[in-house]
């Protein structure tokens, strides 16, 4: 089982002749994704990376059945981008872009309400399911296959908890990179709620940030959900000074919980499994599933 992105969802590249669909393309070829095509508005009809253009979404879904799409188009123009990939039926949309303005992300976010379609980003390292699928930028080489779900804001510190997982003896089910915008298609609470539902997923690890109320609000459900699976959190940016949030969370403006000791006091009273450090995860996650 997986979540999100598996070995049959049929992936389009939105921006995928440019310079950086262009290269994560190839990487996410390489690794064995499945990826159908892509768009580049003007390109339709040519061959890419032996992969067929697209004019549109639309023809894309028509022509080669895509149900998934990764975006690197300018930001500019990214939220018109996940706005046609939800109006031509896409069901998961993973937007890679950063600095997309906030008004844009505003009208994109409304847009897909009541859409039969999933918005992970923007601003983030996308989606892994180890083995079968890579729907983003991260190095695949550090994913193994395993039983641990991960949700993360930090595309770095996604990386590193896989990596220590993994050195644990230990694998992934799915890494979900929900970046750290102030408008984002799926929250962490969201993220968790699906990997808690994937029969396969025995423990989670949920990385957040100081800023906003994400972590918060996912640590309420995860009590309020009885604490169905254990879950280790990490919360980076403690040693920031007061008021201070993490770089790409830097606009986004909190209360009294979006400090990292209010996060981690929160997270410790609904029982999750806190972790002081980056390089504690793996070895709590082992710990907890023996």
């Amino acid at each position: 089982m997986s979540v999100l992105v598996n070995k049959n969802s049929k992936i389009i590249v939105q921006g995928f002749t440019g310079s950086e669909g262009t290269f994560h393309a190839s990487q996410m070829i390489e690794y064995g994704t499945n990826v159908v095509g892509g768009v580049t508005p003007g390109k339709g009809g040519t061959l890419h990376l032996d992969r067929p253009v697209f004019n549109t979404v639309k023809d894309a879904v028509k022509t080669a059945g895509a149900d998934t799409s990764i975006i690197f188009v300018p930001p500019a123009f990214a939220a018109d981008a996940i706005m046609e990939a939800a109006d031509a039926g896409i069901k998961v949309i993973i937007c890679i872009t950063e600095g997309i303005p906030v008004a844009d992300m505003i009208k994109a976010y409304d847009f897909i309400q009541g859409k039969e379609c999933r918005l992970v980003g923007p601003n983030c390292p996308g989606v892994i399911t180890p083995g079968e699928a890579k729907v983003g930028i991260m190095p695949g080489f550090v994913f193994k296959k395993g039983n641990v779900g991960i949700v993360s804001k930090s595309g770095t510190l996604t990386y590193e908890a896989a990596d220590q997982v993994v050195k644990q003896g230990l694998g992934i089910t799915t890494a979900i990179g929900i970046g750290g915008d102030p408008i984002i298609g799926t929250t962490t609470k969201q993220a968790v709620e699906l990997l808690m539902n994937d029969p396969e997923t025995e423990c989670i690890i949920m990385i957040g940030e100081i800023g906003g109320q994400l972590e918060a609000d996912a640590a309420h459900w995860i009590k309020a959900d009885g604490n169905r699976k254990p879950v280790v959190g990490f919360i980076a940016g403690e040693t920031a000074p007061k008021g201070r949030t993490m770089g790409h969370a830097g606009a986004i403006v909190g209360g009294a919980d979006d400090t990292a000791e209010a996060k981690k006091r929160i997270m410790r009273e609904c029982g999750i499994h806190v972790v002081d450090s980056p390089a504690e995860i793996g070895k709590k996650v082992k710990e907890i599933m023996g």
